[in-house]
């Protein structure tokens, strides 16, 4: 009985040890950086660059504190090229971390990286810059 027990056991480890490998290999996050095909903006970075400077508005509370700086966000582009993700790595707070995930989510879809000929999932990171005299600037 004690055997028996033991092997079903040992079995039913197995499976979901299993399971769970084929769920990570599937779900695998890649960087940017490391990728020799990563995902790109429509239009390219010049093109993001003017996608946040006309989405991004400079949150009031941060004009009112004289808040500037850089917010550094990451997110996920998902196979199919939508944003998924977005969180502060690094922020200013008086609302600028907040405006700047809103407006990442607000992006369009991507052109997703690729590995060995099939679209994956990347991680990738920006710094956005809040300055008052520019209200918004993409440090390069």
């Amino acid at each position: 009985m004690k055997t028996r027990l033991l092997t079903i056991l040992v079995t039913l480890l197995s499976f979901s040890v299993s399971k769970a490998q084929q769920t990570t290999d599937e779900n695998k996050i890649y960087s940017f950086v490391s990728m020799k095909n990563p995902p790109k903006f429509p239009g390219g970075m010049p093109q993001l660059y003017k996608f946040l400077t006309e989405n991004i508005k400079y949150p009031e509370q941060a004009k009112k504190e004289n808040i500037q700086g850089t917010v550094f966000v990451s997110f996920t582009i998902e196979e199919d090229g939508s944003v998924n993700n977005v969180k502060t790595v690094r922020g200013l707070g008086f609302g600028t971390n907040e405006e700047a995930e809103r407006v990442l989510k607000l992006s369009p879809k991507w052109e997703p990286g690729v590995l060995d000929n099939k679209a994956v999932r990347v991680s990738y990171n920006i710094p956005i810059k809040f300055s008052l005299n520019s209200l918004l600037t993409i440090r390069k």
